[in-house]
């Protein structure tokens, strides 16, 4: 009975967190655009790259297409001159003389995390004020900046970031990833954000000015860091600047995944969590409103409790869903309503292992996650 009494009340407190977290996304005003301004001033766009495949050049051109009336000024930074992406990079500087772009080979790389070592080369040759920091993979709109750095007209916003959304889910595997990223992960930074303010970063793109960075010590501080999105909004944060979220929403494109590869990608992703956060990732199982109450029909298999289930789950899927479309503003298919199920399970084994184990695996090479976030390889 106690156990029955316990589960039952963790089945229904998860439903509780569902509605919360939906309801905080509901009041977001996601992909709105602000009044224009005749704040602009200038950009400097910081581009690690490594590799490339069939979305790379899609990426790339959104940042050469942008409509942007401050100056605006890119760098691409990559570790080796032979880089595949060196040709498309150079391909769109012809294609775009107009805009001010440069290819910078970075070397020799020191610290663990490459891609943060490639901007500490990158942010020497930096000439605007504020730095846009954005992934390989992003895809963007043409108004992107122009909208994202209004928020920095407000002094007390040290960081804007945006809202990302997984674009080609082209495998089971994928499409399973893209419940965690499409549906939840956005509205479960806002449900965060409903109890306190952020204090960290999303790293598909961020905007910050330079003389913030100088006071945290540089990109260089960063470098032995695996989630450095994160701990660069972290002490921003700590100085006393606010992280504000564009209404933009941005594309992630992704080379094409099966199961062990996504499964790979959202251990590194929980086990940094873990790390960054380790009490409010504890917690974060409470949520999961798939688990808890097939945990409780199976300690208390009454038809009662069964039509309590089912409608859970029924109202789990709903939400999903519609989060899902609120992001991507495509209706999702029928059939992705059995990967919201899927998903949860599946993320109770990730959550899991996310605490028995340090190891991690990124871009092909292995490292140990150390207690302060910090990479170190095996």
């Amino acid at each position: 009975m106690v156990l029955r009494i316990i589960v039952g009340s963790l089945a229904l407190l998860s439903v509780g967190l569902l509605l919360w977290q939906w309801l905080v996304a509901c009041r977001f005003p996601l992909h709105s655009r602000l009044s224009t301004s005749s704040f602009a001033p200038g950009l400097t766009l910081l581009k690690p790259l490594k590799g490339c495949d069939e979305t790379t050049e899609a990426c790339l051109r959104s940042w050469f297409a942008q409509a942007y009336d401050g100056p605006l000024q890119i760098l691409f930074g990559v570790a080796a001159a032979d880089d595949p992406v060196c040709l498309v990079v150079n391909k769109l500087i012809k294609e775009f003389p107009e805009v001010d772009a440069r290819l910078i080979v970075c070397g020799p790389l020191t610290g663990t995390n490459l891609k943060v070592s490639k901007l500490a080369e990158l942010e020497q040759e930096t000439q605007h004020s504020v730095f846009v920091i954005s992934d390989a993979d992003v895809k963007v709109p043409p108004d992107l900046l122009a909208q994202s750095v209004l928020p920095l007209q407000t002094p007390e916003v040290g960081l804007v970031n945006c809202f990302y959304r997984l674009a080609n889910p082209t495998t089971d595997a994928m499409r399973w990833e893209a419940i965690a990223i499409n549906a939840d992960f956005w509205s479960q930074v806002l449900q965060s954000q409903s109890l306190k303010p952020l204090d960290f970063a999303l790293g598909a793109v961020m905007l910050v000015r330079r003389a913030d960075l100088k006071q945290i010590g540089g990109f260089s501080t960063l470098a032995d860091c695996l989630a450095d999105d994160y701990q660069l909004g972290h002490r921003i944060a700590q100085l006393g600047g606010r992280i504000a979220i564009s209404s933009v929403v941005v594309e992630c494109w992704s080379a094409r995944m099966g199961w062990r590869a996504v499964w790979k990608h959202q251990l590194r992703w929980a086990r940094t969590i873990r790390v960054c956060q380790p009490v409010p990732y504890f917690f974060s199982i409470l949520s999961n409103a798939t688990l808890w109450p097939l945990l409780w029909l199976a300690a208390a298999p009454t038809r009662f409790v069964f039509a309590v289930i089912v409608g859970s789950l029924v109202l789990r899927i709903g939400v999903a869903m519609d989060l899902h479309r609120r992001l991507t503003q495509v209706r999702p298919s029928l059939s992705d309503a059995w990967f919201v199920l899927l998903k949860d399970i599946l993320q109770f084994g990730i959550w899991l292992l996310a605490f028995f184990g340090n190891r991690v695996e990124w871009r092909g090479e292995r490292f140990r996650l150390r207690r302060d976030g910090t990479l170190a390889r095996n």
